[in-house]
């Protein structure tokens, strides 16, 4: 079975492991940036012996260069995505970081390197923005704290957006898991730095606090963000920033489920209506 089958599932997995990574910086009881210093530098020596069985080609300077924005890209976003896990709510946070990459990603990809968008795209785009919106609209206030951190996570899309498309770039021609593990080492020295600035505390305090950290590095580092690599390595650009969206939807649902954040039959329909928009948009990898 060629790559390209496995590619749309494998983002929806990885989609999902993301899904619940503010679930697990909620729950973290040491500072927001260090929890995300803890999840990449946890991540790195499974993702680099993961590595080991793949060839991988040498690391030239522009390999390198990307190599350094990918990991600066993706440390400046948890950092502000984390921060604003504490200010609005998990459903906010997923969705305004995610939303943003939809628009920006496929007209970018289209742009540089003249991907075409396909014809039914914009169905299935519109679909699932309305699932969004549905899900998490009730969600949003304009209350000052909450509108900060809402700010907070949109400023957060813009790195994930600097992300997603330099990692495209260098996935082409390296393995994932070689990708990962050096990409991922990056992100944790920028992080540990800014967690030093800021004062916060870095080590965790007993079991529990361990348990959280371990559990967000394997599950949204070692198996989202590679998993999402490996799809976006295979898929038109544009598909792939949709089937993100998945995100909010596992996000909210777990929310609701671990933090009362409240859900309400619009959102379930919402649910039902992002599920949709992700199918619409499988059909055009085939």
């Amino acid at each position: 079975m060629p790559p390209t089958r496995f590619a749309f599932p494998a983002l929806l997995a990885g989609a999902a492991c993301i899904g619940f990574a503010g679930i697990f910086v909620r729950l973290s009881d040491i500072g927001p940036v260090a929890t995300g210093f803890w999840r990449l530098l946890l991540a790195a020596p499974v993702l680099w012996l993961l590595s080991l069985h793949t060839p991988s080609p040498p690391i030239n300077r522009r390999r390198g260069v990307a190599l350094l924005a990918i990991g600066a890209f993706f440390a400046l976003d948890l950092t502000v995505w984390h921060l604003s896990l504490h200010i609005t709510t998990v459903a906010n946070a997923t969705l305004l970081t995610n939303c943003v990459p939809v628009f920006c990603v496929p007209l970018v990809g289209w742009l540089i390197w003249k991907e075409p968008i396909a014809p039914g795209f914009s169905l299935s785009f519109i679909v699932t923005l309305v699932g969004v919106l549905l899900l998490t609209g009730e969600n949003f206030a304009l209350a000052p704290a909450r509108f900060r951190g809402d700010l907070l996570a949109t400023l957060a899309a813009v790195f994930y957006c600097g992300y997603l498309l330099v990692l495209k770039l260098v996935r082409q021609d390296m393995p994932v898991m070689r990708l990962m593990a050096i990409s991922s080492a990056i992100s944790a020295m920028v992080m540990l730095a800014i967690a030093l600035v800021r004062g916060e505390a870095i080590w965790p305090s007993g079991w529990h606090a361990w348990s959280v950290l371990v559990a967000l590095a394997l599950i949204t580092q070692v198996g989202g963000q590679s998993l999402i690599a490996y799809g976006l390595g295979h898929l038109p650009t544009h598909v792939s920033a949709l089937g993100l969206m998945f995100q909010p939807l596992v996000a909210t649902l777990a929310a609701w489920l671990l933090f009362a954040e409240a859900i309400s039959p619009l959102q379930v329909s919402g649910a039902v209506v992002i599920v949709l928009g992700v199918w619409l948009a499988k059909r055009q990898t085939h």
